[in-house]
């Protein structure tokens, strides 16, 4: 009997994400894909989201909130009239 199921990567172990009614210690195949692909993207879009999760891994937390406001506040001049003529424009 096969039969499908999602499961978590944690710590080194497959969790599956339901019960599985197995015998305790019975020996398995386990086929392992990622969920993009299990969800019907294609190989393309799999390939990216694969590149954007190796990219994550290494990246910084984003800036807070105050960190935003403070660079922000560097620029010089005002964006206000760019703001306005905008919803004008609507």
């Amino acid at each position: 009997m096969s039969v499908q199921v999602d499961a978590v990567y944690q710590n080194g172990i497959l969790r599956p994400l339901q019960p599985l009614h197995l015998p305790e210690n019975e020996r398995v195949v386990v086929t392992v894909s990622p969920a993009a692909q299990a969800l019907g993207f294609g190989q393309a879009d799999t390939e990216y989201l694969e590149g954007l999760c190796r990219k994550l891994i290494g990246a910084e937390p984003a800036p807070g909130l105050e960190d935003v406001r403070r660079r922000l506040s560097k620029i010089p001049g005002s964006m206000a009239p760019d703001f306005a003529a905008e919803r004008e424009d609507r």
